[in-house]
């Protein structure tokens, strides 16, 4: 994925239509709000053999959702000069830690096990 070549597509589509002046952190976050709502709207209703088999109109609308929160999610990026690869990384990082493989004594932790 070249991040650089779809800021600059997301730059010029919205410089065209002059939507900078809307596009404010507080607007962007909330319409990324928005947008992940609808995504999970596909799912609502959906038993677990259903959600794992989408037909291909739901995968299609699924992937055009997936793409306006990806947008939406660049443009505060951007707004705050933040690489989001790094912010990615640096975030599984963390998970790592706070997730261990391994508790204390060596003994490998079992998630989604209930105990």
């Amino acid at each position: 994925m070249d991040i650089k070549k779809i800021e600059q597509i997301i730059k010029d589509f919205s410089a065209n239509r002059d939507w900078d002046k809307f596009h404010n952190p507080k607007n962007l976050a909330m319409a990324l709000s928005v947008e992940t709502s609808e995504l999970v709207e596909i799912f609502q209703w959906l038993d677990f053999e259903q959600a794992a088999n989408l037909s291909e109109d739901k995968k299609e609308h699924l992937k055009q959702e997936i793409a306006d929160i990806a947008v939406y999610l660049l443009r505060i990026c951007m707004h705050y000069n933040i690489n989001l690869e790094e912010a990615i990384i640096n975030k599984m990082k963390l998970n790592e830690k706070k997730y261990p493989l391994f508790d204390k004594s060596g003994k490998k932790i079992e998630y989604g096990k209930k105990n």
